[in-house]
């Protein structure tokens, strides 16, 4: 079993910054590690995921360049930096964990966090 609790969401401007962190207990080690987020109305989308490994990461093409992933294994957390955030970026963002390679597929995930949100004005 694995457990996740996101934070760090909330209001920017475009152009501004936030960290997501994504909080897990349990054994996490042994799986990939993605977020994606849902905007108002739309599906689910994959933005980025840590491979099974950790050795490999993959971003959709619409963050490539502005978001980037990184990890604190010692604390069990994994980080999405947003930067040149953009309105269409306003959505909630989930993390989950998969038993997968890395997977970009919601269903591909086992584990899912509750989500925060982020809103990015104009």
């Amino acid at each position: 079993q694995v457990q996740l609790v996101e934070s760090g969401g909330g209001l920017v401007q475009a152009g501004g910054s936030l960290r997501l962190s994504c909080a897990a207990s349990g054994r996490t080690f042994s799986y990939a590690m993605g977020w994606f987020r849902q905007p108002p109305g739309k599906e689910r989308e994959f933005v980025a995921t840590y491979s099974r490994t950790g050795a490999s990461t993959r971003y959709a093409d619409s963050v490539k360049g502005r978001f980037t992933l990184s990890r604190d294994n010692a604390k069990n957390t994994v980080y999405l930096q947003m930067n040149s955030l953009k309105p269409e970026d306003t959505a909630v963002y989930y993390c989950a964990a998969s038993t997968g390679f890395a997977p970009v597929l919601p269903p591909n995930y086992d584990y899912w966090g509750q989500g925060t949100q982020v809103t990015v004005s104009s």
